[in-house]
């Protein structure tokens, strides 16, 4: 997955502007502990972080995006 398709489906997800606040705000433990943002800033995968606002968030991830 790419960068560009992660931010898209995030916003699409959670709409543009409460989808920056999840990203740097938001700790979530599939993460280790950190942030969306901490976590691609550290070079994890797009698709690894993905998975993990889809386990973090099943009720509001369309099944779609998943």
């Amino acid at each position: 997955m790419r960068l560009t398709d992660f931010w898209a489906r995030l916003e699409q997800t959670f709409g543009p502007a409460y989808a920056g606040s999840i990203a740097v705000d938001q700790v979530l433990p599939q993460l280790g502990g950190r942030t969306i943002q901490e976590a691609l800033d550290a070079g994890e995968e797009a698709a690894v972080v993905w998975r993990a606002v889809c386990a973090a968030y099943p009720d509001r991830v369309p099944a779609q995006l998943r």
